[in-house]
């Protein structure tokens, strides 16, 4: 008997009407780690660049500094690579142009862009598509818990309370951080970083519901009985050759 290389779980479809999909369907753990977690057209580099142009034409560098300025390298990468090709994006798809480009010194040439009309269009519709439409979002926590069950409950515990403790830290910074500022700024200004410790928080409370489930044994797993069910549910849809 050969097992397909990926490991394959029931889940329901929530993909479709309800009229339409079937209530089970088979997904492989590859795939929960390849979630869609971008608008239709635009990402979120995309929309950052627009955001930042709407406001007044810039070249690269000073986008680049805005973004540190402001803390948005708490929700974005910034890697330069990354804005660059955003930047490239959004010229072919004439959302912004290049206005001028200028040189200060034996530094290189800076290119200033702007914002099309059709841009200013764009970023609005796409920034009601992502408030509006819930998307599933990747994860890679979310992705290690479809596979917790490689751990023993008594190794995962430990690694749980670790997780706990950094959550803590994370909420206790970006409290500290935002109640620093909130004199300084407006609260439309922080509202992304409000967001971010509402999550954490959330997490940080199931996670500890999880431990004091597995603490008193009203969770647990045995990895053999796992294998064995997923073998017997696999082969009954067609999914292992024997």
């Amino acid at each position: 008997m050969r097992a397909s290389s990926q490991f394959l779980w029931p889940i329901r479809d929530l993909s479709g009407p309800a009229h339409d999909s079937p209530p089970l369907c088979w997904i492989r753990s590859y795939d929960i780690v390849h979630l869609n977690y971008m608008t239709k057209n635009l990402g979120i580099w995309e929309i950052a660049v627009l955001a930042l142009l709407r406001e007044a034409p810039m070249h690269p560098y000073q986008m680049q500094s805005l973004l540190r300025e402001r803390h948005k390298d708490e929700i974005l990468a910034l890697k330069k690579g990354s804005l660059y090709h955003a930047i490239g994006r959004l010229v072919r798809a004439e959302f912004i142009v290049a206005k001028d480009t200028s040189r200060n010194g034996r530094r290189p040439e800076r290119t200033t862009y702007a914002i099309t009309p059709a841009g200013r269009k764009e970023l609005i519709r796409a920034l009601r598509q992502i408030v509006a439409v819930p998307q599933r979002e990747s994860s890679e926590f979310m992705a290690a818990m479809s596979f917790l069950v490689h751990l023993t409950p008594a190794e995962a515990i430990p690694r749980l309370e670790e997780r706990c403790h950094h959550l803590e830290q994370q909420i206790a910074a970006f409290s500290n951080s935002m109640a620093a500022v909130t004199e300084r700024v407006g609260r439309i200004n922080l509202v992304e970083s409000e967001y971010l410790v509402a999550m954490l928080k959330a997490e940080l409370t199931w996670v500890r519901n999880l431990i004091a489930e597995m603490r008193s044994e009203q969770f647990t797993w045995d990895l053999k009985t796992v294998f064995k069910a997923a073998s017997i549910s696999a082969r009954a849809a067609g999914h292992l050759e024997e």
